[in-house]
C-alpha cells in the first residue's frame, strides 16, 4: 500500500511519491537555541522520527535533516540578560536539545547543520535573489520583496491586503512593510559577518532555506515542523526558495501543539515543562509514549493525569512482553507487522490506531497465556515487539535498556525498591507456606496501600507500580 499523508501545500491527504524511487529526503526545522528544550520543543522531533522509522521499515532509505538555529533576536537577547557569550548560550542549549532528542530515543539526523556554518551559502543565495529583482538592500539590511512573487502565502492560505509581517528591531529600508528580512545590518556589540552590503547576521528565514539546498539539493521530498512555523517561516522559506530557483519541498508536514490551560506550551507564557525535569520523574519510555501515542496532527493538552494515564496503557504492554518472555523465553520482533498496523501507518502515520492494534495484539497475548497457548503467546510476543520497534517504543531493545540501566541514581533507585519489595514478598511467601492467610493479605493491602499490585505467578509473585511503570 502507498504511504498516504496530509500535505499542508494542498491541504489534502495525497499519495506520497518519492521524488527518487526508493530514497526518501526530509528537512525539518529544528532548535532555536536559546533555553533548553520543554517537551512541546520535543514533540516535532519525536513525530517525526515516528515518520521516518516508518519509511525505512517500508523499504526507503531516508536523508534526514535537522539543522539549528544558533543565531537569533532570542538568543542574543539572553547573551546580554545572562552576561554570557552568544554562542556559549546556543551550544549549551544544543547540548540539551541533542541529550532530549536522544534521551526519548530519537534516532539521530543524518546531517544536523547549524546556521552560522553555512553564511556563505546565504550570501550566494542573496545575491542571485538581489540579481533577479527578488530582493534588496536597504541600511545594511537584505529584503526579499514579497510582490515579486506571485505564489506567496500559497501555504497559509493568507490575503497579502491583509497581511501584519512581524519585523524586529533596526528592519529599517523596506519599500513594503510587508517585506521580509532576509539579512540584517550589524549593531554595536551584535555578532556580525562580513557581506556586500555591510556586516550583519542571517534573518531567521534565510537559514533553512540555505541549508535546505546545499544538504537536499534544489528538490527533496518532505518539510516538517511546528504547526506554529506555516507562517511566517515556511512561507518564507517558500518565497526565498522557489524564487531562487529550487523547486523545493514537494510535501509539508506540520504537527500540533502540546498546550497547558489551551495555550501553546513556551517560554514567554512561562509554563514550559522542562525535559530534563521530566525525566527525574517520569522513565523517557513512558514519555515517548506520552507525546507519541497522538496523531502528530492532533493538539496535546498536558496534565500529569494524561501522563499516568499514558504510564499505565504503557505498563499493560511491557506487563506482557515480561510475562510472555516469562512463558516462552526470548522471542525476537516479527519480519513484518500486522497488517492493520500497517494499514493505519500508511494512513499518514495514524499512530493512534497502530496503538489500538498494538493493545487489541496484548489482549490476544494475555489470552494465550492464561491458557498456556505457548505458540499463539510467541507469535504475539514476536508482533508487539515488532510494532513497538516501529514507533521507538520497544523496551527490550538493547538502546532502552541500556538508557534504563545507564539512568543514574533513578536506576539505583529503582534497584534499591526492588530489593526491599523481594524482601517483603518473601515474608509474604513463608507466611502463605505456614497458612498463615491472614499475615499474608495483610502484607499485600499494605503494598497495595504503597502502590504496588502484587500478582501471583506460576514462577512467583510480581509486582508493579499501580501505574504500571515498573514490573520486576
Amino acid at each position: 500500500m502507498t504511504i498516504r499523508l496530509y500535505d499542508t501545500s494542498t491541504r489534502q491527504i495525497r499519495d506520497f511519491v518519492p521524488l527518487t524511487p526508493g530514497h526518501v529526503s526530509i528537512y525539518l526545522c529544528g532548535a532555536t537555541v536559546q533555553a533548553a528544550p520543554h517537551i512541546g520543543h520535543i514533540r516535532s522531533g519525536l513525530n517525526f522520527d515516528i515518520m521516518r522509522r516508518w519509511f525505512l521499515h517500508r523499504g526507503y532509505d531516508v536523508t534526514f535533516v535537522r539543522n539549528v538555529t544558533d543565531i537569533d533576536d532570542k538568543i542574543i537577547v539572553k547573551a546580554v540578560e545572562q552576561n554570557r557569550p552568544w554562542w556559549a548560550i546556543g551550544y549549551d542549549n544544543e547540548r540539551a536539545f541533542t541529550a532530549a532528542y536522544d534521551g526519548l530515543g530519537c534516532l539521530p539526523p543524518t546531517y544536523e547543520p547549524r546556521a552560522t556554518g553555512h553564511i556563505p551559502e546565504m550570501i550566494e543565495m542573496m545575491s542571485a535573489l538581489i540579481d533577479r529583482g527578488h530582493a534588496y538592500a536597504a541600511d545594511g539590511n537584505v529584503y526579499f520583496d514579497v510582490r515579486s512573487y506571485d505564489r506567496y502565502l500559497a501555504l497559509s492560505n493568507q490575503e497579502l491586503d491583509n497581511l501584519l509581517q512581524p519585523s524586529g528591531e533596526g528592519e529599517t529600508g523596506k519599500r513594503d512593510p510587508r517585506d521580509f528580512a532576509m539579512w540584517k545590518a550589524a549593531k554595536p556589540g551584535e555578532p556580525s559577518w562580513e557581506t556586500p552590503w555591510g556586516r550583519g547576521r542571517p534573518g531567521w528565514h534565510l537559514e533553512c532555506s540555505a541549508m535546505a539546498h546545499k544538504y537536499l539539493g534544489s528538490a527533496f521530498d518532505l518539510h516538517g515542523g511546528g504547526v506554529d512555523l506555516v507562517f511566517p517561516h515556511h512561507e518564507n522559506e517558500i518565497a526565498q526558495s522557489k524564487a531562487y530557483g529550487d523547486e523545493f519541498a514537494r510535501y509539508w508536514a506540520h504537527n500540533a501543539w502540546v498546550t497547558m490551560s489551551g495555550e501553546k506550551m513556551s517560554k514567554s507564557l512561562g509554563n514550559s515543562v522542562l525535559v530534563s525535569e521530566m525525566v527525574k520523574h517520569w522513565r523517557p519510555i513512558v514519555l515517548r509514549y506520552y507525546l507519541g501515542s497522538p496523531h502528530y496532527r492532533s493538539m496535546i493538552e498536558y496534565s500529569e493525569e494524561s501522563l499516568r494515564e499514558a504510564e499505565s496503557a504503557f505498563g499493560r504492554i511491557e506487563g506482557f512482553l515480561q510475562r510472555a518472555g516469562e512463558s516462552v523465553g526470548d522471542v525476537r520482533p516479527a519480519a513484518e507487522v500486522p497488517a492493520a498496523f500497517a494499514e493505519a501507518m500508511d494512513d499518514d502515520f495514524g499512530v493512534p490506531q497502530a496503538l489500538a492494534v498494538v493493545h487489541t495484539t496484548v489482549r490476544q497475548g494475555n489470552a494465550a497465556l492464561s491458557e498456556d497457548d505457548k505458540e499463539s503467546v510467541a507469535r504475539a510476543f514476536a508482533d508487539v515487539r515488532a510494532m513497538l520497534g516501529i514507533l521507538g517504543l520497544d523496551p527490550l531493545d538493547p538502546s532502552w535498556q541500556s538508557m534504563e540501566t545507564d539512568a543514574g541514581r533513578g536506576g539505583e533507585l529503582r534497584d534499591a525498591v526492588d530489593a526491599l519489595v523481594r524482601l517483603v514478598l518473601d515474608q509474604r511467601q513463608a507466611a502463605r507456606a505456614r497458612k498463615d492467610y491472614v499475615t499474608a493479605d495483610a502484607i499485600r493491602d499494605e503494598l497495595k496501600q504503597a502502590g504496588l499490585v502484587i500478582e501471583d505467578t506460576p514462577s512467583g509473585p510480581r509486582w508493579e507500580l499501580g501505574g504500571g511503570a515498573d514490573q520486576h
